[in-house]
Parts: structure tokens; sequence; C-alpha cells
């Protein structure tokens, strides 16, 4: 299954030279083509010389100021960079791995089998590896990649379309991150004494999901609705199915339930694509403010980020878990009043501050339900 898997991306990531193709050129370089030998994989450059395509600083800056820690991080406001490492880290959005970390831990508290030992310490750590710099590096990487024209547009000093990493070296990137993601998960089930591949096979479910939702022809993010709700169902569902059944049993029960916590996940996934909004104008993507309007996405945002966890707080009290429902509703509550100081006024202009004063609660929430379920 991972052959077939790699085969099809190894076939499908080609940089086309038509600006009217959904999968969009880079005007500074000409197309790659992957091929698979009986031996290796290789990579080779059509037209252009590999030697010739070399890393170069950015023309345009979002600002001459620019922050050395948001270059790193990966977020608005970055320090124009040459230095390729820090490039590599860039594309990589090291502020996206927290939840899928977080996620890890509420699946490993959820399975009630974690226990402060050195060897359980050390598996959840490579699995927060796995999950955050390996597979969520490679989902951001190839996002990157299949958005350099919408980026070109809304943010051209970003890393690919500036021209500050070559097209091999992203394309590198994005094999790294995913073989190596896909070997850790493999290592965990070995590990963890797994007669079923279960580690390694979330993994690979979950790194499919990143390609289709990036990549044509699926392109899941075209439409707002199941683009979101894979992106959240993938920060918020695996990472905690991926740390519970590390340590204990992923139960259809627990399933059900993350995924319908992801439907919050689909409500954060949208505060994003309001900075996106004349790019994916421009290109044909439906994202939710493209399809309703600013204004109306907003409130869908706000909604199902709310009523999603008023839901479980409302499950939680049916299954005879007072405390932890209240304790749920009092974390809702501070998110609701950021709502409204930041998204709702200005969606652009406060989206990083929002995320940062509201979102910590909303991770707090996800380790209360892990709780009450383990118990």
């Amino acid at each position: 299954m991972a052959s077939s898997l790699l085969n099809t991306v190894s076939s499908s990531i080609r940089l086309p030279n038509s600006s009217s193709h959904r999968c969009r050129a880079l005007p500074f370089a000409t197309p790659i083509s992957l091929s698979r030998s009986r031996r290796r994989f290789t990579i080779r450059a059509t037209e252009t010389d590999a030697n010739e395509v070399k890393s170069k600083a950015p023309e345009t800056a979002p600002a001459a100021s620019g922050s050395g820690f948001n270059q790193i991080l990966g977020i608005k406001g970055a320090k124009q960079e040459t230095d390729i490492w820090k490039i590599r880290v860039q594309l990589t959005k090291p502020v996206t791995w927290p939840p899928l970390i977080w996620g890890v831990v509420c699946g490993a508290a959820a399975s009630g089998n974690f226990h402060w030992t050195v060897e359980d310490v050390a598996k959840s750590i490579v699995c927060m590896m796995m999950s955050g710099p390996f597979l969520t590096g490679y989902t951001q990487t190839i996002n990157d990649w299949y958005d350099r024209d919408i980026d070109a547009i809304n943010e051209p000093y970003r890393p690919i379309p500036s021209g500050a990493i070559s097209e091999q070296e992203v394309i590198t990137q994005v094999w790294v991150l995913l073989l190596g993601g896909l070997g850790l998960a493999g290592i965990l089930d070995v590990w963890a004494g797994h007669n079923f591949p279960t580690m390694f096979y979330l993994a690979l479910g979950g790194s499919f999901i990143s390609y289709i939702y990036s990549a044509p022809p699926l392109k899941l993010k075209q439409n707002g609705w199941i683009g979101n709700f894979a992106l959240g169902a993938s920060y918020i569902s695996l990472p905690w199915w991926a740390g519970q059944a590390l340590f204990g049993t992923l139960t259809p029960d627990i399933i059900v339930l993350t995924l319908l916590y992801s439907i919050a996940g689909l409500g954060i996934a949208i505060v994003n694509d309001f900075k996106s909004v004349e790019g994916d104008r421009k290109m044909g993507l439906q994202s939710l403010p493209v399809a309703f309007g600013e204004e109306t996405a907003k409130w869908i945002c706000v909604g199902a980020i709310d009523i999603t966890q008023l839901s479980i707080a409302g499950y939680l009290l049916g299954a005879g878990k007072p405390y932890y429902a209240l304790a749920l509703v009092g974390l809702i509550a501070p998110q609701v009043f950021f709502q409204f100081k930041y998204f709702l006024k200005d969606p652009v202009k406060y989206d990083v501050k929002y995320q940062a004063s509201a979102q910590p609660f909303l991770i707090l929430g996800l380790l209360v339900t892990a709780l009450a379920t383990s118990h």
C-alpha cells in the first residue's frame, strides 16, 4: 500500500508550465519530473540544469524590519532569509506543530495506559516528532508548493514564490519528511508490539489526506467544506488516534467523538482562509469567505468552533461527567470573548492575535475531553 501511494505521489508531483492549470507554475523554474527505477527514486530537472537553480534572496519583502522569530515559526512578518536551513524550517511552519503534539498527549491520556516511565515518555516524544516536525512539516511544505501562485498574489515574499528556495530543494524536503514520518510510525508499531501496524497506517492515511488536500486533481481545499473538515480532522482526530493507539486501544466511540470534535477544527481552518481571499477568488478556489462572503463566513467559523464544543460538553453531561462538562464550558467562554474582541472585528488584521489568544483554551478543552473519556 505504501509503495502504491509513493508511486501515485511520484507520478503526480509535476510542475506545469501553463498558468491556467490548477496546479500553478513557479515563475522562477521550469518543470521537473519524478521517476522510479528498480533501484532508487531519482529526481531530474527538465530543460534546466539543476546546478544552475540556486537559492536566491527574495525580491519582495513584507517589511524592511521583518522578524527572525516569525521567520522560524513560518508566520506573517517574517524576516527575509538566504540561509537554506532556516528557509527549510520556515516551510514546515513550526507554529502549526503544537496542536498535533497536543493531540498525541490527548490520545495518550484517553488511553488510560500512559505512565510516567522513561519508556512511555520516550514513545510519546517519538510520536510527537512523527506527528509534528515530520508529517505536519510534510503537509505544510507540499501545501506551500501547490499554493505557490496564490502566495505569489497574497504573500509574494514567501520562500517558494520569491525564489528563496529552488524547486528541487522543495521536492527533496517533501520526500525526506514523508519517508521520515512513515519510518517513525513503523518503529512505533514495533516498539508497542502491535500485531497490526496501526501507527503506520494512521501515518499513511494522514499523509494521503494531506496530499489530496493540496494537490490536483482532487485538491480538497478547492471546496471550503470538505477541505476544511479534512484539515480539522488531520489536526484533531489523527494525532489523538495515534496517541491512543500507541498506548491503548482505538475504539469506535472515540473515533466518532473525535471526528465530531473535528468540526471545531473546520472552524479553525476557516480562520486562515480570510487572508487568501484575493488569491482564492482569482484561482477559482471556493473557500468559505469566497463562497459566502466574508461577513457570513466569520459567523460560520465561530459557530462551528463554539457549537461543536458545547455539543461535546452536552455529551459529557449526559455521560454522567458533570464536572468535566462544566470545565469544558468554562474553557469555551474565553474563546467567545476573543472572537468578539479580535476575530469578528477584523479576521485578517487580528488573525494571529485571535489564534494565539483563543486556541490555547480550545486545546485545553481537548485534554479535558480526553481525561473524561479515560475514566
